[in-house]
C-alpha cells in the first residue's frame, strides 16, 4: 500500500521529527509533561485550539469544521511510555534512564498529529477532536479524559496501534472483540511459620501457595470451555526470609484475561473458591482481593465498516487484514467504546526483512513508513464517518 502521506513530503518529515523528539524523552503513566508540551506546541504551530489539564491530565485539541450540522469525530493517542530499559541502539533512543516508548505511543502521537496537519490542510466538515490521553499502560487514562466532559458531543472515536504482527502498508481492521478483559488479582496466605527442620510445629505458606499456583491454571484447562478463550497468568510471587525458616506469609500476583462475561465471572469465583477451599484444608488464612480492570475493546460493526472503507480510500491497494481471534492484551481504549461507538485497528509496522520485535521488548521499534500509512487512515476514518452520518 502506498501511504497518502509519502515519505519524501515535508509532513512526513514532521511526523518522523515529532516521533523521535517524543521517542527520545519517555514519560511514565500520568508524568507526561514534557510529552503534553511537545503536542501543545504542534498544535499552536498548526493554530489548532485545545485544553489541558495539567499534570496527570490529557491535552485534547479541536479543529472547527466547514460545516456546524455536521457529526463530531475524534481521535485519539497515548502518551506514556513504559518502565524499561531501551536496547535497540537507535540515536534518538531514550535519554532517561528506565524509561523506554517500547509500545509505540510516540508513533501514535505523531501520526495524530499528521492527520491533524492534513485536516488543517484540507478541513473536513465536522468538528475533529484529538485525544492525546495519559497512562494507557497503567492507571486507565481514556477515563481521565471521559470524566473531564470535553467529549460529551462526540459520535465516535477511532484509533490505532503499531504492531510487528503484520508488515508496513497492512492494516488490521475486526467488527466485534479486538483485545480481552483484564483483571488483577492478589491472593495472601497466612500460616504458622517454624524451624526448617521442623515442620510438623508449622504451616508452611510456601508449600500451600505452590499448590494453589498448580490448582489455579486447572481453573483453565479443567472449568473453561476451550473454545473460549482465557488465561491465568501468576507474575509475582514473595515469600520468606531464610533458607532455615519455614514462612509464615505469601503473596502470589496475577492477572485474568478473558472475552466472555460468563468466563471472567467463573473464573473469579474460581479463585476465590480456592481460596476458601485451601483455607480449610491446609488450617491457614487466605485472603483473595480481584481487582477490574481494562473492559474488551469490541469493535461498533457500522464504524468497523468505516474503518474498511477508509483504508480503501486512501489506495485501491489498500491491505486489509483481519484478525482471527481476539489478542489476550488488554487496552484502555474500550473505556470509550463503553461510552459511543468506534472502531481500534492495528497498523503494520514491521518491515519484509526485519525480524519479529513483540511490544514491551527493550528492542522494540518500527519502520517509520507507517507513520505515513497511520496519519492517512486517521485523517480519511474521520471524512468517512462524517459522510456516512450525515
Amino acid at each position: 500500500m502506498l501511504p497518502a502521506v509519502a515519505p519524501d513530503a515535508p509532513a512526513f518529515r514532521r511526523m518522523v521529527d515529532l516521533r523521535r523528539t517524543l521517542h527520545a524523552y519517555p514519560e511514565l503513566a500520568f508524568e507526561e509533561v514534557q510529552t503534553a508540551g511537545v503536542i501543545m506546541r504542534e498544535l499552536d504551530r498548526l493554530r489548532i485550539d485545545y485544553d489541558y489539564g495539567g499534570k496527570g491530565g490529557a491535552v485534547v485539541g479541536r479543529l472547527t469544521g466547514t460545516s456546524k450540522k455536521s457529526p463530531v469525530v475524534a481521535l485519539r493517542a497515548e502518551m506514556d511510555g513504559l518502565p524499561a530499559q531501551e536496547n535497540t541502539g537507535l540515536p534518538f533512543a531514550s535519554r532517561i534512564d528506565g524509561h523506554m516508548h517500547a509500545c509505540g505511543h510516540d508513533v501514535h502521537m505523531a501520526m495524530v498529529l499528521g492527520a491533524a496537519a492534513m485536516h488543517v490542510d484540507s478541513p473536513p466538515p465536522g468538528d475533529v477532536v484529538y485525544v492525546f490521553q495519559p497512562a494507557e499502560e497503567r492507571g486507565g487514562g481514556a477515563r481521565v479524559v471521559l470524566e473531564s466532559g470535553v467529549l460529551s458531543d462526540v459520535s465516535a472515536i477511532f484509533a490505532g496501534h503499531v504492531t510487528h504482527h503484520h508488515r508496513v502498508g497492512e492494516i488490521m481492521v475486526v467488527p466485534g472483540t479486538v483485545t480481552a478483559q483484564s483483571d488483577g488479582f492478589s491472593i495472601r496466605v497466612t500460616g504458622k511459620g517454624g524451624h526448617g527442620a521442623r515442620p510438623h510445629e508449622a504451616i508452611d505458606a510456601v508449600v500451600i501457595t505452590s499448590l494453589l499456583i498448580i490448582a489455579i491454571q486447572a481453573l483453565v484447562t479443567r472449568e473453561v470451555d476451550p473454545v473460549h478463550p482465557a488465561v491465568v497468568t501468576i507474575g509475582r510471587v514473595e515469600a520468606g526470609t531464610a533458607s532455615n525458616v519455614i514462612a509464615e506469609d505469601a503473596i502470589l500476583e496475577g492477572t485474568i484475561r478473558t472475552t466472555r462475561a460468563d468466563v471472567r465471572e467463573n473464573l473469579h469465583r474460581g479463585i476465590e473458591r480456592l481460596g476458601r477451599a485451601f483455607a480449610d484444608l491446609h488450617r491457614a488464612e487466605i485472603d483473595v482481593e480481584i481487582r477490574g480492570g481494562y473492559p474488551p475493546v469490541i469493535n461498533t460493526p457500522t464504524e468497523a465498516a468505516f474503518a474498511t472503507e477508509a483504508v480503501r480510500r486512501m489506495d485501491p491497494r489498500a491491505s486489509l487484514v483481519l484478525q482471527e481471534h481476539p489478542s489476550m492484551g488488554s487496552e484502555d481504549f474500550g473505556f470509550y467504546l463503553q461510552s459511543f461507538p468506534g472502531c481500534y485497528v492495528r497498523f503494520g509496522a514491521r518491515p519484509d526483512d526485519h525480524v519479529y520485535v513483540p511490544l514491551h521488548s527493550p528492542q522494540f521499534d518500527v519502520d517509520e513508513r507507517v507513520l505515513g500509512v497511520g496519519a492517512s487512515w486517521l485523517s480519511e476514518v474521520a471524512r468517512v464517518a462524517m459522510g456516512e452520518y450525515s
